[in-house]
């Protein structure tokens, strides 16, 4: 993954505090993929551990990240609103870790991400209903490939082709991201 964010990352003192390039792409995926738009002055702190100072030396440094940030939101939410939304450089499988560790990351940050906007999740898709189903699948998902070994070995005990499974998973998780979000977008716009 190369971007300007790669480039602030580049920075030893900031690459220790902030979140890597690729949990930082799960977790504003998991912001532009919310029902409701929460603005991103209530979650940038979360990506250098919610402390209310920022990391950076100079407010130059924390507008070039921040305006960094925005654009990939932006970028995010129309890919996921449009059906474009795919997996950045970088998150793949892999043959002997099942998935790269961008991939893990990515999924980390997105269900990091994920919590801060359960409620609103929770109140469009409750549970028990057909919605809710649907989210459950794309957050199981994203849990599976954050710890693929204990997923295989589930897959395993079910009988199934882990391999083949974990593969369907993987390349599945951008259609169905695509499919929430729209639908959620649909149910906001209903209410």
């Amino acid at each position: 993954m190369s971007s300007p964010l790669s480039e602030l990352l580049k920075n030893p003192q900031l690459a220790e505090q902030l979140l890597s390039e690729a949990q930082t792409r799960g977790f504003v995926s998991a912001m532009a993929a919310a029902p409701h738009l929460i603005d991103p002055s209530e979650w940038l702190a979360f990506l250098w551990g919610g402390d209310e100072t920022s990391p950076f030396e100079s407010h130059e440094e924390l507008e070039a990240y921040a305006n960094e940030i925005v654009n990939m939101w932006n970028q995010s939410r129309e890919d996921l609103l449009t059906g474009q939304w795919h997996w950045p450089e970088g998150c793949t499988l892999d043959d002997k870790e099942l998935v790269t560790e961008a991939t893990r990351e990515l999924a980390e940050g997105m269900l990091q991400g994920w919590q801060l906007s359960r409620d609103d999740w929770d109140t469009i898709m409750p549970e028990g209903s057909e919605d809710n189903a649907l989210l459950g699948g794309v957050l199981l998902c994203f849990s599976l490939l954050y710890d693929p070994e204990n997923a295989m070995e589930a897959l395993s005990q079910e009988g199934a082709d882990g391999l083949a499974q974990f593969e369907e998973i993987f390349t599945s998780v951008p259609t169905m991201l695509c499919g929430l979000t729209i639908k959620a977008q649909a149910l906001v716009q209903e209410q």
